[in-house]
């Protein structure tokens, strides 16, 4: 079995070498991306299994960016800030935070906060088939089929049909 992929979106190259270190002898797949546009970018193109994502980055808010993706990206994203007010961090769990983690923290805590974030999304996809009338969505295989014939789908159409079968109702 593979191990998750995380998408880890902070400016600081001391804060990268240290998570990529941390999170690859720990058989993590690692994507690092410096600026907010350019993770949104990531997640949006190749959607990770968990984003760690800094507060202060140089082009947006990452509360802003955290808003941005919570509109199509359901998987956890846990903050890692040095922002340690209260109302920061109920600012960013409000905004869609799974967890909220202040700088400097130990590593082996937020490997646990990871693990346990995964867990929970894990649970929550317990299905990997999504049906709506007579289209299916496959989770893993990222697979749409409509009356058991499959339709080609671009990653943006992909992400924004996922996005709707899961929000059915709403």
């Amino acid at each position: 079995m593979s191990k998750a992929e995380i998408l880890v979106i902070d400016d600081e190259p001391q804060i990268q070498t240290l998570l990529r270190i941390a999170l690859e002898s720990n058989d993590y797949k690692v994507c690092q991306a410096e600026t907010g546009k350019e993770g949104v970018l990531l997640a949006a193109s190749h959607p990770p299994d968990l984003i760690l994502l800094d507060i202060g980055l140089p082009d947006k808010s990452g509360h802003e960016i955290l808003k941005e993706i919570r509109t199509w990206y359901s998987r956890a994203i846990i903050v890692l800030s040095v922002q340690s007010s209260e109302s920061d961090i109920v600012n960013a769990l409000d905004s869609g935070a799974t967890d909220y983690l202040t700088k400097p923290f130990r590593t082996a805590e937020l490997l646990a906060r990871i693990r346990s974030a995964l867990r929970r999304s894990q649970s929550e996809n317990c299905s990997n088939v999504l049906e709506s009338g007579n289209i299916q969505l496959d989770i893993v295989s990222r697979a749409v089929r409509k009356n058991g014939e499959v339709v080609k789908l671009t990653v943006t159409e992909y992400n924004l049909f996922s996005l709707f079968v899961r929000n059915e109702g709403r």
